[in-house]
């Protein structure tokens, strides 16, 4: 599949009128000149590319394989202008995009990106400050601390808090978990940096039944393998039940980590903060909050009652390409005390400059592009009651998105819809993946697909500033066109 306005490109283009030099013609000059050049090229596809979104199909019409092919071939001998690669790729690229900047992208948990925010990020490429000293570079990492303020009061967390630009929730909840394993053992009295992990105190690990596979992940980095992780009962919509997590804590002592979740990834739901933090803090436990996408319900007076508690964690990990519609990456690891971030990860170098709290002080990042900025022009565009309307009307999507797959003869909505995420299915397990494969291939939308007690599902995530109800209404018809009668 290739929309007729990127095929064109290269025609058109070809017969521009384009005063500026060709790259070498005149040093310096054509140097900025092919910068020029380029960019402008890039501008246009990205135009191009923008406009088929409402009318190309979102999942790609090109394998892994094909895009090898076309992009692949031996390294040619000489180079080639710029404007050419730009174009060469635009064109070649299409057939295996996905529609993810669209309104009708409900796979994993996946945001658009806000206007103010991808401007930005070009303007991040083309400033190329690296962003993790702040004598180095104090424009973006005053941008980025001021963005980290913003986002703190937004979501009710302490205002001395730390704030680290992550790539995503991934690394942000790595990067909290290794400061809080670095703090839990230096209350043990063991320093951590000093004497290694070989002899160390055994960090008790505890998570819920239905945490995401991030955690698992991180806690794996960290050398805590998966018979080490203590797992803790939750209910049918995945919330740790705070009665088991008081008996599991009972059952030990030593350094104590407790995770727990704001957002469970299929339902949506989120962990009793405010029953369970307690519990955790009363044993000597660090807590962290896994809130990729959850965090942000925060923001919304209609919906922080979600996260009634949060503020009491010891560390929050959230994800800003999700709810906040920022370019990706741009993941966020706050910790409630800096100085537990320092003690983790302040680097050595004699050639380093400090100032105090740098960027690098707070993530396992040295050298890194300015991922913060996006985040400060999403937040400057939208205002305290911008965010605050876009959570809601995500919300308010899934809702009628619920409703709407409710009232279509066989399927079953599976879960309670809380927040952004609707789980469903068909009678069958076959049928429900049967039913996610024709809606890729029909390719009016994309949901995804997922395991939930035992059963198939198809899981939509609300999480794109651009989807529109009719977005919603025109997903709905093509699920109905595709449920077997």
């Amino acid at each position: 599949w290739l929309h007729p306005s990127i095929a064109r490109l290269p025609e058109r283009w070809a017969a521009r009128e384009d005063p500026l030099p060709h790259p070498g013609a005149g040093g310096t000059l054509a140097l900025v000149d092919d910068r020029g050049r380029a960019l402008d090229a890039a501008h246009r596809s990205a135009m191009a590319f923008l406009g088929t979104l409402d009318e190309r199909p979102v999942w790609p019409r090109a394998t892994l394989d094909d895009m090898l092919v076309t992009f692949g071939g031996p390294l040619q001998d000489e180079g080639l202008d710029p404007v050419e690669v730009v174009e060469q790729m635009a064109v070649g690229a299409d057939p295996g995009l996905v529609g993810i900047p669209g309104g009708r992208f409900f796979g994993f948990v996946i945001g658009g990106t806000l206007p103010a925010a991808l401007a930005a990020d070009w303007l991040v490429s083309a400033w190329d400050q690296n962003s993790g000293s702040a004598m180095l570079t104090p424009t973006t990492v005053a941008l980025e601390r001021i963005a980290g303020r913003w986002m703190l009061d937004l979501l009710g967390l302490p205002q001395t808090a730390s704030v680290g630009f992550v790539t995503g929730g991934q690394i942000a909840n790595f990067t909290c978990l290794a400061t809080a394993r670095h703090a839990v053992l230096a209350r043990a009295g063991w320093d951590l940096a000093e004497r290694g992990l070989r002899s160390a105190p055994a960090v008790r690990f505890v998570v819920g039944a239905d945490r995401h596979g991030s955690i698992d992940r991180a806690a794996r980095f960290l050398g805590v393998g998966r018979a080490e992780i203590v797992v803790v009962d939750a209910d049918d919509q995945g919330r740790m039940r705070p009665e088991a997590l008081e008996r599991t804590l009972e059952q030990g002592e030593g350094p104590l980590i407790v995770c727990l979740q704001a957002g469970e990834v299929h339902t949506g739901a989120f962990d009793d903060l405010a029953a369970l933090i307690p519990i955790a803090h009363r044993n000597g436990a660090w807590v962290h909050v896994d809130g990729a996408f959850g965090l942000w319900a925060a923001a919304s007076p209609a919906l922080q009652h979600l996260t009634a508690g949060l503020e009491a964690a010891d560390s929050w990990a959230t994800d800003a390409h999700k709810t906040l519609n920022v370019p990706y990456d741009c993941g966020m690891a706050i910790v409630r005390d800096p100085a537990d971030s320092i003690a983790a990860f302040r680097t050595g170098g004699d050639y380093l400059v400090y100032t105090g709290l740098d960027p690098w002080d707070v993530t396992p990042e040295l050298s890194r592009r300015a991922r913060g900025v996006p985040a400060w022009a999403a937040l400057r565009s939208l205002g305290r009651s911008g965010v605050a309307a876009l959570i809601d009307r995500l919300h308010e999507h899934a809702v009628a998105m619920a409703d709407g797959l409710a009232a279509i003869d066989g399927v079953e909505v599976v879960n309670d819809v809380v927040y952004t995420q609707v789980m469903f299915r068909l009678g069958t397990d076959d049928e429900t993946r049967a039913l996610g494969a024709a809606l890729l291939a029909e390719g009016t939308a994309v949901v995804t697909g997922a395991e939930w007690r035992g059963h198939a599902t198809q899981r939509c995530s609300m999480s794109s500033w651009a989807t529109t109800p009719e977005d919603v209404e025109r997903t709905l018809a093509a699920i109905r066109s595709l449920v077997p009668a």
